[in-house]
């Protein structure tokens, strides 16, 4: 089957009713929530009572024949806003950890509690990055233990989305540090563990509505059910990296891997509100006798920020049909659509302030918003950097370093 950028019908009904919701409730509150750098429990749980953040919704768009379901309706979601549509997606990527690594009885028991229900809204968090390893996951110092039947976990969590606040928290850790990321495993750390706790709740550059703070793990104890995949799977996964042979992708690579289209979707959306402002605005804004629009310096750039939205769309699409259809990366395909829509939105959306002039480097507008938005696409699962390194080796099956 080649892949065909057309959308079925159902995909089509639900990016209009995303996208309905995104532009009723979503874009009148982002302002608001921006400023008050709160998690927008409101718009959450309007968002469960429609049905938008359930587990029914991500589990069947995620399974959407085309794989065009998810990033498709991200596209929406963050058109509305990043920094709220952070705040209903972010469990999103804890709920992948699990499906990516766990048993089908730990994911009938976790996911569901990472979502609750509508008159009970819950939250899940991945926490892999730590102070002193970012994207070097093979650095990860917190540590499990195995003690009877049990596991210790202690260490220290940074730039976790729903970090300290979530019910679920999902939490990659080292067993054998010797390894390195082949040393790894993923541990779910159940409500109301002791020993869990909130540490920095950090104030950002933008997506301020998303809560992201530091996981701080002080003896945390866990039954030996919490281990992603079972101990027997991770035991026949330790002793084939201590003999030398392959062991398999770590669970943290494989859910960054299999979310990085994900990702790229919400980098579209956030292009694609901004050029659609500044195109408003340029026809409607007149200077010197004549709407701005009718420049050839404004009507090009224009052109440039609507061609790169499609491109980085296009690549954002291939990426999630090659995924959904079990095709493999072997040109990386999935780094080159995060690393093309992520540079494609801080682009777009300082192009979008530069149309607006002086009115665009103001709250008056909502380009300055996602300008500053836009940047962490370059930043968070993955810097634009790290993208590079795993499409240069890729390209060249060289061990580019």
């Amino acid at each position: 089957m080649a892949f065909c950028p057309e959308l079925s019908e159902d995909v089509r009904e639900v990016r209009a009713w995303v996208h309905t919701f995104a532009s009723d409730v979503i874009r009148p509150a982002a302002a608001e929530w921006d400023e008050r750098e709160e998690t927008p429990w409101p718009i959450i749980q309007e968002a469960a009572k429609v049905g938008l953040y359930s587990l029914d919704f991500f589990a069947t768009q995620w399974f959407e024949e085309s794989g065009l379901g998810i990033p498709v309706a991200f596209e929406e979601i963050f058109w509305g806003d990043a920094g709220i549509g952070l705040s209903i997606v972010g469990t999103g990527l804890a709920a992948a950890a699990v499906a990516a690594g766990g048993t089908p009885e730990q994911m009938g028991e976790w996911l569901p509690q990472m979502f609750g229900t509508p008159g009970d809204v819950k939250l899940g968090a991945f926490c892999a990055s730590e102070p002193d390893a970012g994207s070097d996951i093979g650095s990860i110092r917190t540590r499990a233990v195995p003690d009877g039947d049990d596991w210790v976990l202690n260490g220290v969590k940074t730039w976790a989305t729903n970090g300290g606040i979530a019910d679920v928290h999902v939490v990659v850790a080292s067993v054998d540090p010797s390894l390195g990321t082949r040393g790894q495993a993923t541990f779910v750390i159940p409500p109301g563990t002791p020993g869990l706790s909130m540490g920095q709740k950090f104030r950002k550059h933008g997506i301020r509505a998303s809560h992201t703070a530091e996981v701080v793990l002080d003896d945390v104890r866990i039954p030996a059910a919490c281990l992603l995949g079972g101990r027997d799977k991770l035991d026949h996964r330790l002793a084939k990296a201590r003999s030398g042979e392959r062991s398999g992708e770590q669970h943290a690579m494989r859910t960054f891997e299999t979310t990085r289209p994900t990702v790229a979707a919400m980098a579209v959306g956030t292009a694609r509100a901004a050029f659609e402002y500044a195109r408003d605005y340029a026809g409607q804004r007149e200077q010197f006798g004549r709407k701005i629009g009718e420049n050839q310096a404004v009507a090009f750039l224009l052109a440039d920020m609507a061609t790169r939205v499609d491109t980085a769309r296009l690549l954002t699409w291939r990426a999630a049909w090659m995924a959904r259809h079990a095709r493999p990366f072997d040109q990386a395909e999935g780094s080159m659509s995060k690393l093309v829509a992520a540079e494609t939105a801080v682009w777009v959306t300082e192009q979008a302030i530069q149309i607006l002039g002086g009115a665009g480097y103001t709250r008056d507008h909502p380009v300055e918003r996602f300008h500053r938005d836009a940047k962490i696409y370059t930043i968070f699962e993955g810097t634009s950097e790290i993208q590079r390194l795993i499409i240069g080796r890729a390209v060249t099956g060289l061990p580019v370093r």
